[in-house]
């Protein structure tokens, strides 16, 4: 059964490894081929306009789907501070993979309309740049810090004053620990700005890691377990300072909490 990301919590339940994981002995061509192929059908989709909220979450439920029968396993907590208050919100975490990508609009989808800001570079990817303009995400070219602060500053105030929350990886890459030093000010300062709140989340996706040869096809892990948490919604008030705090405070604790947790089971 496909998964429902519709309470406040969700867990996988038990092992969920199908005939074709367990008979390619968990390959990542396996894993990829379904992923890429449901890209493809989301492009598809996209083409014919059809690309709503609805679709995007079917869509990503699709994705969490395939992970788990390629054996993985994913923990979402905090889903209520979703829909705590009426948005729209800034919404923003650490990056670490492209599981961000591929699982996101599952769980927020169904509870706000909302875009992300991008790398420019995928509205140039087949199929994923017709899902991108479909959500109206926001796409930065990662050279020049100040012109993509002025872009994500002027196309986010558009999204927020239109209703649509935007979702924003300060970190602006993908980094395999959380360190405070890479998380910017650019999701406090765009809340800010447009007044509204900032809901925090925190990920550990090393489900997917980096591949030597192609990025975006490294290794499968699935004995790492897929962990997402939405915080409550955080106001902005004077510089922002505090704010920023909180945010990379909630970050830090919940990945430190995940990584000790598999550094135990590990060693058990």
């Amino acid at each position: 059964m496909i998964p429902v990301f519709s309470g406040n919590s969700y867990d996988t339940s038990g092992d969920r490894r199908d005939w074709l994981t367990k008979l390619t002995w968990g390959s990542r061509l396996n894993f990829y081929f379904r992923i890429y192929y449901n890209f493809y059908r989301i492009g598809r989709c996209a083409q014919k306009g059809l690309f709503e909220r609805r679709h995007q979450a079917l869509f990503c439920r699709v994705n969490a789907d395939i992970i788990e029968r390629c054996g993985g396993q994913i923990h979402v907590s905090g889903m209520e501070n979703l829909s705590r208050e009426a948005g729209p919100f800034v919404i923003a975490g650490n990056h670490m993979s492209a599981i961000e990508t591929i699982l996101l609009n599952a769980v927020i989808s169904p509870r706000m309309d909302y875009t992300f800001v991008i790398k420019q570079g995928l509205f140039s990817v087949p199929f994923m740049r017709q899902a991108m303009r479909g959500i109206n995400a926001i796409g930065v070219r990662q050279v020049n810090p100040r012109e993509d602060f002025k872009i994500i500053m002027t196309e986010g105030a558009k999204r927020l004053e239109a209703g649509k929350s935007v979702l924003i990886f300060p970190e602006a890459s993908r980094f395999a620990e959380f360190r405070p030093e890479n998380f910017n000010t650019i999701a406090v300062k765009l809340a800010k700005k447009c007044g509204v709140r900032v809901i925090p989340f925190a990920l550990k996706t090393d489900f997917m890691t980096f591949g030597k040869l192609i990025r975006e096809c490294g290794p499968v892990h699935p004995k790492n377990e897929i962990y997402i948490e939405f915080g409550e919604p955080i106001e902005i008030s004077g510089s922002g300072h505090d704010a920023q705090n909180a945010i990379i405070n909630f970050i830090q604790t919940r990945t430190r909490k995940w990584s000790e947790n598999t550094t135990c089971g590990a060693k058990a």
